[in-house]
Order: C-alpha cells, then sequence, then structure tokens
C-alpha cells in the first residue's frame, strides 16, 4: 500500500519535478531574497544556521533592552540635579554678562563630551562646534588652544588638533558628579591654562529625544575688569557698597573664578543628561531594529524549512518513481 501511495504522489508532483540533476548545496551564507530564486531543486541555508543568527539577535536585543533601563535609571538621578544646578550660574552671567562674539587674543574651547559611547552623535556635535569655533577665531596674532573633558572629544581631537591641546581630563563621571569634584577641574584648568575668554562648548538638556548645543563664553578677571573700566553693564558695579577690604578688582577676580565653576558645574550635568537620554533613544532604535531582524529572520527559517522538507519528499517521491520504472 505504502509502494502504491508512493507511485499515486509521484504521477500527481510529476509535472513539478524538474528533469535536471539536483546541484550541490550552495555555499553562500545568505538567505534567499526573492520569492523565486533560483532553479528548483538547489539547497539554500540551512535551518541550523537561522537559528543561530536569531539566537545572536535576540541576546543582542536583551542587551540593548538592559542598557535602556540603565540609562533611564541614570538619566533620573541626573536630570533633577541638572535642573536645580542652573540656579547657581544665571545671576553670575546676569551681572557678568556672557559675550560670544567678544574678539580676545587668547582663547581657549572647553569642549565637554563623554567618556563612552552608544549615545548617538552628541560627541561628534560637540567636536564640530569647537572646531567651527576654532577656525572663526583662527587669526595671525590670536592664540586658540582646546581643553577636552571626556575620552570622545579626546579621541576626535587629537587625530588632526593634537598641537592645540593644552589639557586634557578623562573619566570625570566615574563617580558621582559634584559641586566640589568640577570646582577642583575648574580650579585645575584656571592655573594651567592662560586665557582671556573661555568657550565652554556641551549639549544643553531639554528632553530625552531633545539636547541643544550650546556655548557659554567666560572672561578671565583681567578682561572682566578691563570691561567694566571700559563702561557698559559691568560699569554698575560701582553703584554697589563694598564691604570689607577687598578691592573692585578682586571682587570682580572672585567673581569670575566663582563663575567659571558654577558654569562649567551646570554644563557637565546638562552634558550627562543628553547622554542618558541619547543613549536611551539609540538603545530603543536598536533593540527595534533587532525585533524587525527577529521577525525577517523567522519568515527566512519557515522558508527555509518547508523548503527543505519540500525537497525531500520530491527526493522520496522521484526514488520511488525511478524504482517503479
Amino acid at each position: 500500500m505504502a509502494m502504491a501511495a508512493f507511485r499515486r504522489e509521484g504521477r500527481r508532483l510529476a509535472p513539478l519535478i524538474s528533469p535536471r540533476p539536483i546541484t550541490a548545496v550552495r555555499s553562500s551564507p545568505l538567505p534567499p531574497t526573492h520569492e523565486d530564486e533560483g532553479p528548483i531543486g538547489v539547497r539554500y541555508i540551512s535551518t541550523q544556521v537561522v537559528r543561530n543568527r536569531m539566537k545572536s539577535v535576540k541576546n543582542i536585543q536583551k542587551i540593548t533592552k538592559a542598557m535602556k533601563m540603565v540609562a533611564a535609571s541614570k538619566l533620573r538621578a541626573i536630570q533633577s540635579r541638572a535642573e536645580n544646578s542652573r540656579g547657581l550660574w544665571q545671576p553670575f552671567t546676569a551681572l557678568l554678562g556672557d559675550n560670544p562674539s567678544i574678539d580676545v587674543k587668547k582663547s581657549v574651547i572647553v569642549t565637554i563630551s563623554s567618556d563612552k559611547g552608544l549615545c548617538g552623535g552628541i560627541n561628534s556635535t560637540s567636536v564640530k562646534i569647537s572646531k567651527a569655533l576654532h577656525k572663526l577665531n583662527s587669526g595671525p596674532e590670536k592664540e586658540n588652544k582646546y581643553v577636552v573633558l571626556g575620552e570622545k572629544a579626546k579621541a576626535q581631537l587629537v587625530r588632526d588638533s593634537k598641537k592645540d591641546i593644552e589639557l586634557i581630563i578623562t573619566e570625570l563621571q566615574k563617580n558621582p558628579l559634584s559641586y566640589s569634584q568640577v570646582s577642583v577641574v575648574a580650579d585645575d584648568i584656571l592655573k594651567n591654562v592662560e586665557f582671556d575668554a573661555l568657550r565652554i562648548v556641551f549639549n544643553k538638556f531639554h528632553s530625552v529625544v531633545s539636547f541643544l548645543p550650546t556655548v557659554s563664553t567666560i572672561l578671565s578677571p583681567e578682561v572682566v575688569e578691563r570691561e567694566a573700566e571700559a563702561g557698559g553693564k559691568l560699569g554698575d558695579l560701582d553703584s554697589y557698597e563694598i564691604e570689607g577690604g577687598e578691592t573692585k578688582s578682586e571682587i570682580l577676580q572672585n567673581l569670575a573664578e566663582f563663575q567659571f565653576s558654577c558654569v562649567m558645574f551646570n554644563a557637565v550635568l546638562e552634558n550627562a543628561c543628553s547622554e542618558q537620554g541619547a543613549r536611551m533613544s539609540a538603545m530603543d532604535s536598536s533593540s527595534r531594529n533587532a525585533g524587525d531582524m527577529l521577525d525577517r529572520l523567522t519568515l527566512t527559517y519557515n522558508r527555509t524549512r518547508q523548503a527543505s522538507i519540500t525537497t525531500e519528499l520530491i527526493e522520496i517521491i522521484s526514488g520511488a518513481s525511478a524504482l517503479e520504472g
């Protein structure tokens, strides 16, 4: 009875069987991309290879989802501190001003970036703006230097601007960020770098999917004093009463140094928030892409398995027909 069934199936499927011999197994590991690829009887990618790929993609998806959750947890911890730090620098900027277009001889660009990657293009954006500022303020009698915070900006600027880098500080976020920690970094910059104006480049946090590249300008105490003597907004300091034995020059120097440490603290926190928000978005996109890839691999697996079963049936029926013939 079994042979009779084989003969019936062989007669029914005979028009579908190719008269050409079955070719060798395709060596390419890529799955077919069209509905009607290759001649009938060609064996495609094995189901074991597809299963291995599916397993790898699932593992990657688990990692990206975990990284997204970790970034969300860190963002919640930093965001409130960044919003509170805005009240530190705003009064000093209102008093001393922020002059991004001021023309000075010695300009230092402080580029703030992250120490780790997988956070979109926030680091590349900071580096591009820093290079644009460097080019904009270059001249025959002008000096432009870099102060780099973070491994990612360091890796990009060292390649083509190594001679202009004055100071490099990394692993700033290894410990939880605090004002005392950032003030030590600011004091180190003030002691080791000569400048007339500091331009701090960072990413200001707006939301998880939105950050704004920002430049804050801090003048040196000498330039602040010169601007105060020239009048304008800083000339209004003469209307305030000064208690103690400090002179106007000493007060301006203290205010300028404290303004720099406050702006630096806020800039580091804002950039850290932008980093975690960008990492959340990047990991979410990666997880969704992994899901789409899993869907395509599942479809490929089902088609490959079905093609393998059909090929085996055809071979059995052809063998039975050959024995009967």
